[in-house]
């Protein structure tokens, strides 16, 4: 990956960050890195997901994107969202959907590593682990190119595309609660203590799986998304 980048920090609404990217727009034959830092928290929903109303997440707003999989909730600064250009007929440029994705899975598994977690793997081409929530969560299964720590989900992944590249949107879990999300998504009482069971079991943020790890190292985010821009270089 020694191909510059174009880096940038991107602060603004999560609904604004995913509607488009205006350096990108401006000149699409670059490739793109930024980190994307919400002024707020957001439920993102899947393209397809059914529309979840702000008053089910305690008055957190809702917006979309137009890749696929399921919810996730963002912060200010968790999960560490980077997003990444890459122009079709680039070397990284990968035509294969579900293979495009591995070059972005290895860059992550590198971050992971380089900040002192072991265990970490990448998925391979087809899907990994799923539980019964992976349609509705994003953390709820493992993806091609997704990142996982001692077996559970710690980068998800997911990409939109057209004539002029692919649009990659990355996410890396610091510390994992998914009460917020589970309120919006499962207004079931019993299955959401289930799903929150579960998912506590699939997913981990770095954070935690570095304690969780003995490790005298627990990095946060600005370590995390500092570490990850240096494996692109």
């Amino acid at each position: 990956m020694s191909q510059s980048w174009r880096s940038e920090q991107r602060v603004a609404p999560a609904g604004d960050l995913h509607a488009s990217w205006p350096s990108v727009d401006a000149d699409p034959m670059v490739r793109a890195v930024a980190r994307c830092r919400p002024t707020g928290p957001a439920v993102v929903l899947g393209s397809t997901q059914r529309t979840v109303e702000p008053a089910d997440t305690a008055g957190v707003p809702v917006t979309r994107r137009r890749s696929g999989g399921g919810a996730v909730l963002v912060g200010t600064d968790d999960p560490v969202w980077v997003d990444l250009w890459v122009p079709a007929g680039d070397p990284l440029w990968v035509a294969d959907v579900t293979r495009a994705f591995a070059w972005l899975g290895r860059a992550w598994a590198d971050t992971l590593v380089a900040l002192g977690l072991s265990g970490v793997e990448v998925q391979g081409d087809g899907p990994g682990a799923c539980t019964r929530w992976s349609t509705l969560v994003c953390f709820g299964g493992v993806g091609a190119g997704e990142v996982t720590v001692d077996g559970r989900k710690a980068v998800g992944l997911a990409q939109r595309r057209d004539r002029r590249g692919a649009w990659f949107h990355s996410a890396c879990v610091v510390h994992w609660d998914p009460s917020l999300l589970l309120g919006a998504l499962v207004p079931d009482a019993d299955e959401r203590a289930a799903a929150t069971e579960g998912l506590t079991g699939a997913v981990t943020g770095v954070a935690d799986a570095a304690r969780a790890q003995g490790s005298a190292r627990v990095p946060g985010p600005d370590e995390i998304a500092s570490t990850f821009l240096h494996q692109l270089t």
